[in-house]
């Protein structure tokens, strides 16, 4: 009885996170709610191997990832979600900029979500678990089942995929250009 009303009083908590996260990895409302439920679900089935002295948001989070990924490589089992390294590398032209650092720091997760929701799975999913799930290089790796090196490839890729539709719908204030147009001028 005290079990049920402890994982109760989690389950409550931890909802709304547990359904940000899923919806983030899987990009549907549904099927978030569906990974939520099945995260909850095996996380009651296994809450006797939960150890109480680590954080319970990682413990289920772990979950939450590992069903949404199974989830999204159930999806794509006819293409190579994640892809290979080198064709990663060819396609890396620019400089990393913490371009999601920041839209975190400035709170604008509408635009940030928004962005996040155009990219592939195979950026997306490493992104999700790097900034918002705050996972190592190694564990992304480990849970992707690919190379260290290619999941910072994976990252640099995505996070020049975010700025560049970032760019295209929140253009830059340039205020150099604002002061240039002032002493043009033309006031």
């Amino acid at each position: 009885m005290a079990r049920n009303k402890a994982f109760e009083v989690l389950y409550r908590e931890y909802y709304v996170r547990v359904f940000g996260l899923c919806r983030r990895l899987l990009i549907s409302q549904e099927l978030a709610e569906d990974a939520t439920q099945e995260t909850f679900m095996r996380a009651y089935k296994s809450f006797g191997k939960f150890d109480a002295e680590q954080p319970f948001w990682q413990w289920i989070a772990a979950i939450a990832n590992n069903h949404c990924i199974d989830k999204l490589r159930a999806k794509n089992r006819s293409d190579q979600l994640f892809g290979d390294e080198a064709g990663e590398l060819e396609n890396l032209a620019s400089a990393d900029v913490p371009v999601v650092q920041r839209l975190i720091a400035r709170e604008d997760t509408d635009a940030l979500n928004l962005a996040m929701a155009t990219l592939p799975d195979k950026y997306r999913v490493p992104l999700v678990l790097a900034y918002f799930n705050q996972l190592s290089y190694d564990d992304i790796a480990v849970q992707l089942d690919i190379s260290r090196n290619h999941v910072g490839v994976l990252l640099l890729r995505a996070k020049k995929m975010v700025r560049g539709v970032l760019v295209e719908t929140h253009p830059p204030t340039d205020p150099d250009q604002d002061q240039t147009s002032r002493k043009g001028g033309s006031v």
